[in-house]
C-alpha cells in the first residue's frame, strides 16, 4: 500500500480530492463528496485515467463521516494517506507560504473566518475532521492568497484611513492556487516574460493580472465577493447599495450577507439559473442580459488589469466557464478586438489551447485549472524540505 498525499479542496456544496505519490506529481485517484454536508450526499471514485470506481450514497449530515467515507473508500483501493495538503481560502497577512497546520496555526485561521465567512468555515470543519480521525496525520494549508503577496503596496490598498489598512483591511485576492497552477504553464506556451492577464470563471470568478509569472493586481479584494460577477455573487457593488438595504429595507448583517453570497450574479440578474449553460439555452431577455453583463464586465475587468501592467501580452480563461464556455470566450475576446485581439472561431468552438488567429497581435489561450495539483506540489516541497 503507497504512502500518499491527499489535497482536499473543500467547498460549500463539494470536498474535491486527488491522491498523489509523496512526488506531488503522480495521481493515483480522485473523486469527490458531491452535495457535501447536506442529507443526500454522494461519494464518487475514479482512477488517474477517469474510470469510475465507485459511487456511493452516503448517510449525510456530518462532515466527519463523509471525511472518514472518503478514507475508507481510498483504502480500500490500497491508497494510505500520510498527508493531506488543504486548499485554504484566507490565510490573512500573516501566513503567505504552506505550512503545517498546528494548534497556533488553527487558532489563526479561525481569527480570519470574517474575511471569508463562506469558505473559512467549512475548511476548518474539514481540517477538525481529519484531526479527529487521525490526531496524528500531517496536514499542511495551501492558501488562496499566497499567491498575491507579490503585489505592489498600492494594490492592496484600498482609499480608507491608514488604521483600517494597518488593521488588516487590504486587498488579499483569491484564487491564488489556480493562478498559480496556470503561471506553471506559461513556459509551455512562451509567457514566462509576459504580460498576461488570467481570467478564472467559475462559480465563483475573478481576474489577475500577472507580469513576469508574478501577481501585480486582482480583481478580488478584502474578500471573494469583489470584483466580477459571478454564479451567485455580484462582483464590485457599490457599498451605499448596502446602506440602502439596512437602512431603507430593514435588512440585518445575515440578510444583506445571504443576498450578496446567494442571490445575486448571474442567478439573480436572470431569475432563472446560476448556471451559464442553461441561460445560454434560454430565450429570455433576462437570462440573455445575465450573461451579457458577465462578459461585459469580465471585459471591462481585463482591461483596468491591463493598466495595472502598462499594458497586456496575452489573456488567458480557464476554471468551469472560462475552459468550457466557447460562447463567454468568444463574448469577452471580441469585447477586447480593440486591444488587438482577433478571435479564431473554429479554435474557440473546438476547445483548443490557442483561440486567436495566427495574425492576432495580442494571443488569447483556454487552460486548465489545477488547484489539487498545484496543492499537492506545494505540499510535497514542504514535507521534503
Amino acid at each position: 500500500m503507497p504512502h500518499c498525499l491527499l489535497a482536499v479542496n473543500a467547498g460549500s456544496a463539494t470536498l474535491k480530492f486527488r491522491a498523489y505519490r509523496a512526488d506531488g506529481e503522480t495521481l493515483l485517484l480522485s473523486g469527490m463528496v458531491d452535495r457535501f454536508g447536506s442529507r443526500d450526499e454522494v461519494l464518487l471514485l475514479q482512477d488517474a485515467k477517469g474510470v469510475r470506481l465507485l459511487e456511493k450514497s452516503l448517510p449525510g449530515g456530518s462532515r466527519e463521516e463523509a471525511v472518514g467515507a472518503m478514507l475508507n473508500a481510498l483504502a480500500d483501493h490500497k491508497v494510505h494517506i500520510t498527508a493531506v495538503a488543504h486548499r485554504v481560502v484566507h490565510g490573512g497577512a500573516s501566513l503567505s507560504a504552506p505550512v503545517y497546520i498546528d494548534d497556533d496555526v488553527r487558532h489563526t485561521l479561525e481569527g480570519l473566518i470574517a474575511l471569508a465567512p463562506l469558505h473559512q468555515p467549512v475548511s476548518l470543519s474539514v481540517i477538525d475532521a481529519f484531526t479527529s480521525l487521525d490526531p496524528g496525520l500531517k496536514q499542511i494549508a495551501c492558501f488562496d492568497t499566497a499567491f498575491h503577496t507579490t503585489q505592489p503596496p498600492l494594490a492592496q490598498r484600498f482609499g480608507i484611513a491608514r488604521h483600517w489598512h494597518d488593521e488588516g483591511v487590504r486587498r488579499y485576492g483569491f484564487h491564488g492556487l489556480s493562478f498559480a497552477s496556470i503561471v506553471r504553464r506559461f513556459p509551455e506556451i512562451g509567457l514566462s516574460d509576459s504580460r498576461v492577464v488570467v481570467c478564472h470563471l467559475g462559480s465563483g470568478s475573478s481576474a489577475c493580472a500577472i507580469a513576469n509569472s508574478r501577481s501585480v493586481a486582482a480583481s478580488t479584494g478584502f474578500s471573494a465577493v469583489d470584483g466580477l460577477m459571478m454564479s451567485t455573487r455580484p462582483g464590485s457593488l457599490d457599498p451605499e447599495v448596502l446602506l440602502y438595504w439596512m437602512e431603507h429595507e430593514g435588512m440585518g448583517v445575515p440578510e444583506v450577507r445571504r443576498e450578496l453570497y446567494k442571490n445575486s450574479g448571474l442567478l439573480g440578474v436572470s431569475g432563472l439559473s446560476a448556471d451559464v449553460r442553461v441561460l445560454l439555452a434560454s430565450q429570455t431577455v433576462e437570462a440573455r442580459e445575465a450573461v451579457d453583463l458577465f462578459c461585459y464586465l469580465t471585459a471591462r475587468e481585463v482591461a483596468s488589469l491591463a493598466c495595472a501592467m502598462k499594458g497586456m501580452d496575452a489573456l488567458v480563461f480557464t476554471a468551469g466557464i472560462g475552459e468550457h464556455s466557447p460562447e463567454v470566450r468568444a463574448r469577452v475576446v471580441q469585447q477586447l478586438s480593440w486591444l488587438g485581439f482577433e478571435l479564431d472561431h473554429a479554435a474557440n468552438l473546438a476547445q483548443a489551447r490557442c483561440i486567436t488567429t495566427p495574425a492576432s497581435r495580442l494571443k488569447a489561450f483556454r487552460l486548465q485549472t489545477d488547484e489539487e495539483g498545484e496543492m499537492a506540489r506545494l505540499a510535497s516541497a514542504l514535507l521534503h524540505a
